[in-house]
């Protein structure tokens, strides 16, 4: 009788310890929309996986990926692959994309304008001082025919590779975050989609002039540089790839988030 005890009690520690072993915490760093709102509707398909996730939320483009190069997330979700290569560039970072999730448009929104062809001479027009979606807001605005840009410049052009401006229009870099802030004291402002929709902008409604869906900036899962195997990384990404999140976005954002696959 107490061998048989012994033997059930040994049994019942390799299934705990079993258990605890499969159990897992993923936290993941994110702009609070539409990322973390995405995320958050992965938590139950993860916990039938048996991983907990956490999100951790940030307002800028900067302390995420810190933090995920510091060892104090396992993940991010809040960039497209031309920013993080700018980002490990300048910062010394080591960090990868692990997935393409989805895509939002960049939008030309404006307290005072109802379209661009409403823009005066000196119009002013405040864009993204990071390289790259500064860059993309330039090429937004080459592609809404206001500006020329010099075609050596690539994806991350700068207001000195401005070769024509008939407006002569006046730039503004500011914060991405800081944009929607600017709307009152500038003609017009360049948004990113997850701060636009943070303001209660719809890029589909509100914007002047919307970036096409077929933009190559998809939204990444950004991962450290050897973690790319990881099993509960990748059944994150899994998550994130269901037919359920894909509708939840196709609903929720009614085309101002544009699922990537």
């Amino acid at each position: 009788m107490k061998r048989t005890l012994v033997l059930t009690s040994v049994v019942l520690l390799v299934l705990l310890s079993s258990t605890s072993l499969w159990a897992a915490t993923l936290k993941v760093g994110a702009t609070p929309v539409p990322h973390a709102e995405i995320l958050n509707r992965a938590i139950p398909i993860l916990a039938q996986a048996g991983i907990t996730l956490e999100i951790v939320e940030f307002t800028d483009y900067v302390r995420p990926n810190l933090a995920l190069q510091d060892g104090d997330l396992d993940a991010n979700f809040f960039q497209h692959v031309p920013y993080l290569d700018a980002f490990n560039e300048d910062a010394g970072t080591d960090l990868v994309s692990l997935a393409g999730i989805h895509i939002e448009p960049l939008g030309v929104f404006s307290q005072k304008l109802a379209s661009l062809e409403e823009l005066p001479q000196r119009a002013t027009i405040a864009i993204p001082n990071d390289a790259t979606n500064g860059g993309r807001a330039l090429l937004l605005l080459q592609e809404a025919g206001l500006i020329e840009l010099d075609p050596e410049a690539g994806i991350t052009p700068t207001v000195f590779d401005i070769t024509a401006n008939k407006l002569q229009i006046r730039f503004v870099e500011l914060e991405a975050a800081q944009l929607v802030r600017s709307l009152p004291d500038v003609h017009a402002a360049v948004i990113n989609g997850n701060y636009a929709l943070q303001a209660d902008l719809s890029p589909t409604q509100d914007a002047i002039f919307l970036e096409g869906a077929e933009s190559p900036y998809v939204n990444i899962i950004a991962v450290r540089a050897g973690d790319e195997q990881r099993a509960d990384l990748q059944q994150l990404v899994e998550a994130l790839l269901t037919d359920e999140i894909r509708q939840f976005i196709l609903d929720q954002y009614q085309g101002a988030v544009v699922p990537a696959f």
